[in-house]
């Protein structure tokens, strides 16, 4: 059995003090100065000025014009580079084409991963115009079909890691009426649902599917109603044409893998 001391012997002090500047950055909206992550992290202003310039130059941090560090997108890249994330993108991606095609909309793709929910593949609709969502994107959990797709169909203790803050610990209260609206997400197995975030979009989301049978993603596209096309399929036929897609997404995940 490892001890305390056997850990402390190990100690990368240099490692542990720029995993701590990005750690303390990935928990923060708007980035923050030099001073206010030393005192985060209860160091002085000197203590973190090399790291977080060699933070800079290696590119997993950006300094804005207001003199704020802020997390670049490289983490998500390198995590978008293994296996398990790529070959899902991989196989996901002709098939999401083909739905952006046929359905002339847009679609994207969203994992859960430790309390977040990223959006790692996204394809426009093949119009001049189209709502989309930049990949790399963090969405929220209560608020989006995405998210409510990963609730409606977790147990109910990953539901509460889910909704637990990976910072606080704290675990934000679910209202009746979302608890009434996840089980009937989970019965019907597709959300529909009026964007929270912009006017006239419709949220649909479907789940995929792993080879044990658990979400691993969810599919979603915000549906607009089309008034430039005479044979754009209407919100009902979308929503077939997106489970349809769901459904092959997730077949072609559980063979390949």
């Amino acid at each position: 059995m490892t001890s305390v001391d056997d850990l402390d012997k190990y100690r990368a002090p240099a490692l542990d003090k720029g995993l701590d500047i990005l750690e303390l950055l990935a928990a923060t909206a708007e980035g923050l100065s030099q001073a206010e992550i030393a005192k985060s992290l209860d160091r002085t202003p000197n203590e973190i000025y090399r790291m977080l310039d060699r933070l800079v130059r290696r590119d997993y941090v950006r300094r804005t014009a207001g003199d704020r560090y802020e997390l670049t997108l490289k983490l998500f890249e390198l995590a978008h580079m293994a296996p398990p994330v790529a070959r899902l993108v991989g196989q996901a991606t002709p098939l999401l084409r083909t739905f952006a095609r046929d359905a002339q909309q847009a679609v994207h793709l969203v994992i859960y991963d430790r309390n977040v929910l990223v959006v790692v593949a996204q394809v426009d609709s093949p119009g001049y115009w189209n709502v989309s969502i930049r990949v790399g994107s963090r969405i929220g959990m209560v608020n989006t079909g995405s998210g409510h797709v990963f609730l409606a169909f977790a147990s109910d203790a990953e539901r509460q890691l889910m909704l637990e803050d990976p910072v606080t610990r704290q675990r934000e209260l679910l209202p009746d009426d979302l608890q009434d609206r996840l089980k009937l997400v989970r019965e019907r197995g597709y959300e529909s649902m009026a964007s929270l975030q912009v006017a006239g979009v419709t949220n649909l989301s479907v789940p995929i599917y792993g080879p044990n049978g658990m979400v691993i993603a969810a599919l979603t596209c915000p549906y607009t109603q089309r008034l430039d096309s005479r044979d754009a399929p209407d919100r009902d036929r979308v929503l077939d044409m997106l489970r349809a897609t769901g459904r092959q997404v997730s077949d072609q995940h559980r063979v390949a893998s």
